[in-house]
């Protein structure tokens, strides 16, 4: 057997070098981009991160756009949320038209009236499509307080003179649904972060307990923590609901209801500041504050939670969709918040009826708000979740 022939030498590979002296203190010089990007800090390179998360951008402007309309909801609903109507009870959405017979006419809708149709007892409404009413823009319509506090009656847009306005229709009292889910949302949303609040509280506060002195005191926190987490939340809502005495008023109800739900999602934080505090605890600068005399109080709060923050920050945005769907739950199931507290839970309560919702689906529309925010929470999140490791 003949080995194959050896390939022919190949040609040198060519050397270069510098002919500088050599300087041992000398730095490489950086491009402008290289150095924008090494000397920002944190939080703008979290913020650039994030501005890559499109669909966490539009996420975060949507929540905004929602939480500035419950705000303003005095003004933007057009009618106050208790105003009913008894000659359009339970009536269907009006549409918004802009041409009339192909002419342009603005914002309008065509009325309709009612009849008693004596074969099968239901109301029946007749769309008039002669009669264009336009409606009114910054206008003088149902008194309200806003937030409790200033009297007013100016409204973004009203009905026509001597009409009405039902985007989404009415419900069983002849209230506009529409203004009722502006109303609802202000309840529904700010649940959410008064919640947080107190999971915030308990999480940072039992978590860093655990995480800073371990041994003993992580153990007996990690057993509680499991033994909360076991229990069913569902079935724990109603029971911690229905303890609530019927003749509280509806703002004790209304906090009651945030502690309740503050109380059932503070273990996954907690165990997650546990964790972090674990392995921050050994670093140097943690060491120096309690070689100076800081009190754990002082190194838990001012040293080692900032170090983490936007981790905390993205844990909020995922425990917020929890806590108003939960009160959702709670409302619908009749034991969370009560009329005339309105919120979108204690809206889908008239929904439960499988009848009513077949000849009446507009009274489901609260359901829309409740999924758009839970999405917009999550999609957030994920992209604070990739935003808060910024070097990743």
């Amino acid at each position: 057997m003949t080995t194959p022939p050896a390939p022919p030498p190949s040609e040198p590979l060519p050397h270069r070098w510098s002919t500088a002296p050599f300087e041992p203190y000398a730095v490489e010089k950086m491009s402008p981009e290289q150095e924008r990007v090494y000397l920002a800090p944190q939080w703008k390179l979290m913020w650039w991160k994030f501005r890559k998360h499109k669909l966490a951008v539009i996420s975060g402007i949507v929540i905004l756009l929602m939480y500035l309309s419950v705000a303003i909801c005095e003004f933007l609903a057009p009618y106050h949320y208790t105003t009913r109507n008894t000659d359009f009870i339970r009536a269907p959405r009006q549409e918004l038209h802009l041409f009339h017979e192909g002419s342009f006419v603005g914002p309008f809708v065509y009325p309709y009236t009612q009849r008693l149709n004596m074969e099968n007892l239901k109301r029946e409404y007749d769309i008039d499509s002669s009669k264009p009413q336009k409606l009114r823009f910054f206008c003088r319509a149902d008194s309200y307080e806003f937030w409790g506090l200033v009297p007013g009656n100016l409204h973004l847009v009203c009905p026509p003179e001597g009409g009405t306005l039902y985007l989404l229709g009415t419900d069983r009292l002849g209230r506009d649904m529409l203004s009722r889910i502006f109303y609802g949302g202000r309840i529904s949303l700010t649940i959410g972060l008064l919640g947080v609040s107190v999971s915030f509280v308990l999480g940072i506060i039992i978590g860093g307990i655990a995480g800073y002195y371990g041994g003993k005191v992580d153990l007996i926190v990690q057993r509680v923590i499991e033994i909360v987490q076991s229990l069913p939340h569902i079935p724990l809502w109603l029971a911690l609901g229905a303890i609530m005495p019927p003749s509280w008023s509806p703002l004790l109800v209304y906090f009651g209801i945030t502690v309740i739900l503050g109380l059932m999602d503070w273990t996954g934080l907690a165990r997650a500041v546990r964790s972090k505090l674990l392995a921050l605890r050994e670093e140097d600068y943690v060491v120096a504050a309690q070689l100076m005399g800081a009190k754990p109080a002082r190194i838990i709060g001012l040293h080692l939670v900032p170090g983490f923050m936007s981790h905390l920050i993205a844990a909020a945005t995922i425990t917020i969709p929890k806590t108003i769907l939960g009160e959702t739950a709670l409302s619908f199931l009749g034991l969370g918040l009560r009329p005339p507290i309105t919120s979108w839970g204690v809206m889908l309560n008239e929904a439960q009826n499988i009848n009513v919702v077949v000849l009446y689906p507009w009274l489901l529309y609260p359901c829309i708000p409740v999924i758009v925010i839970i999405l917009a929470f999550n999609f957030l999140g994920d992209g604070l979740r990739d935003a808060a490791d910024p070097y990743r």
